[in-house]
């Protein structure tokens, strides 16, 4: 019987889990038992000095690296595991998920009538070898009024996402422009993850 190849995600997001499905990429997730802030092996607090770029990829990489050493120590089936991380970028400044729905506002009102960039990096581990790649996006606003930032976030839409939006859904209408990867800007960038994936022998 051939059996398909698959992969461990490890990442809570439905976004992750469609994006791997529309490319037929067949996988179980990976959840870790403390929360991102919880676990020292994946502490999601910003570093002193530390860029969005530097950031992004130190989080999906010690993602990707957690999973793998909790392969041997749940007794899984060896396979390569997949994590990734998303970030904004506005001024330099990482913006990550907002605290509740009035911090979702006040990063809103930030991101109206200018671009920002949004960063997401993926990795792949699998014993001691780990791989990883970041995309950077630029998305541009149009000017938002208050009264329909307030009405998105009380949605509840934002509260899980970076920047506090997502372009999949019904902020895509303040989308003016985006130049670089629809699918990064999402939360994981197709092109790139092909790449790796392809790395660690699986056929995609």
């Amino acid at each position: 019987m051939n059996l398909q190849p698959r992969i461990y995600l490890a990442s809570k997001s439905p976004r992750r889990r469609e994006l791997l499905t529309q490319i037929g990429v067949h996988f179980d997730l990976m959840l870790f038992r403390g929360g991102g802030r919880e676990d020292a092996g994946t502490n999601e607090d910003v570093r002193a000095g530390e860029t969005p770029e530097a950031y992004v990829r130190r989080i999906a990489l010690a993602k990707a690296g957690h999973g793998a050493s909790l392969i041997a120590v749940r007794k899984l089936t060896a396979r390569p595991v997949l994590a990734a991380d998303t970030t904004l970028d506005v001024d330099g400044e990482i913006v990550g998920k907002p605290r509740d729905e009035q911090d979702a506002m006040v990063i809103l009102a930030r991101l109206s009538g200018r671009a920002h960039r949004v960063l997401t990096s993926v990795a792949i581990a699998q014993g001691d070898r780990i791989e990883e790649r970041t995309s950077i996006s630029e998305v541009r606003f149009r000017v938002l009024a208050a009264d329909e930032i307030r009405r998105y976030a009380l949605t509840g839409e934002p509260l899980d996402k970076a920047g506090a939006y997502g372009i999949q859904g019904r902020a895509a209408m303040f989308v003016e422009e985006i130049r670089g990867s629809h699918s990064g800007i999402v939360g994981l960038p197709l092109c790139e993850t092909t790449l790796l994936l392809r790395l660690f022998g699986y056929p995609v």
